[in-house]
C-alpha cells in the first residue's frame, strides 16, 4: 500500500434526470453553449441517458425515465422560493450544481445568459456573508451566478477570484445533533 493521498483529476460528471430530453438538450446546447458529447438509449426502451460537455474533460449528464416522478422542490431540490423557506434540501438530494467559468469572462456570460432569457441571481461571496452580495471586494472569493435550467435544477456558474488558502478551513463541522466536532487538520508541506 503507497503512502502516497489518492489523486483526483476533477469532475469527470453529475448525472440528474430530466424530465424532457430535447427541452433539455435545447437548453444546455444552445443558451449554456455546453456540446452535446454522447448520447445513449437505455435497453429495453428504459430511457436515455445523455452528456454535456462543462470543460476540462467534465461533463453534465441527464436521464430521462419514461415513468420518472415529478420533481419534489423543497424535498428532493431547492425551492424554487429559497429566499422566504431557505436553501436546505433533503439528505441525499442535489441541493445545486456549480461549474466553474474563467473570472475574466463572468460579466460577459451574466450578460449573454440574461440576452437570452436566463433570469439569474448574480452574487459575489466573501467570508464574513453566507449569502454574499452585489458588490465585488478585496475580501470577494468567489463570484456566482444563480439560475433554474428548464427541469427545475438550481445552477450556478462560479468563478474563483482567488486560489485557496490554509485560512479558508478554520470551522468544525457539526454531527447530526448540530454538535461541534474538532476538524482534523494536518500540516501541508
Amino acid at each position: 500500500m503507497s503512502d502516497e493521498p489518492m489523486q483526483y483529476c476533477g469532475v469527470n460528471h453529475v448525472a440528474l434526470v430530466c424530465r424532457d430530453m430535447a427541452e433539455t438538450v435545447d437548453f444546455y446546447q444552445n443558451v449554456l453553449e455546453m456540446p452535446l458529447v454522447k448520447t445513449l438509449d437505455l435497453p429495453g426502451g428504459r430511457g436515455q441517458h445523455f452528456f454535456f460537455d462543462c470543460g476540462e474533460g467534465a461533463t453534465v449528464a441527464f436521464f430521462w425515465f419514461p415513468n420518472a416522478p415529478p420533481a419534489a422542490p423543497g424535498v428532493a431540490s431547492m425551492h424554487p422560493d429559497y429566499r422566504t423557506v431557505g436553501s436546505q434540501t433533503a439528505h441525499a438530494s442535489m441541493n445545486h450544481l456549480a461549474i466553474s467559468v474563467p473570472l475574466e469572462k463572468f460579466d460577459e456570460y451574466a450578460r449573454r445568459l440574461r440576452d437570452k432569457g436566463v433570469e439569474l441571481r448574480v452574487l459575489n461571496h466573501e467570508d464574513t456573508e453566507a449569502h454574499g452580495n452585489d458588490k465585488v471586494t478585496e475580501q470577494t472569493w468567489i463570484r456566482s451566478m444563480y439560475f433554474r435550467d428548464p427541469n427545475g435544477i438550481h445552477m450556478e456558474l462560479a468563478a474563483l477570484t482567488r486560489a485557496w488558502r490554509p485560512d479558508d478551513v478554520k470551522h468544525d463541522p457539526v454531527d447530526a445533533q448540530g454538535r461541534k466536532t474538532p476538524l482534523a487538520r494536518h500540516a501541508t508541506a
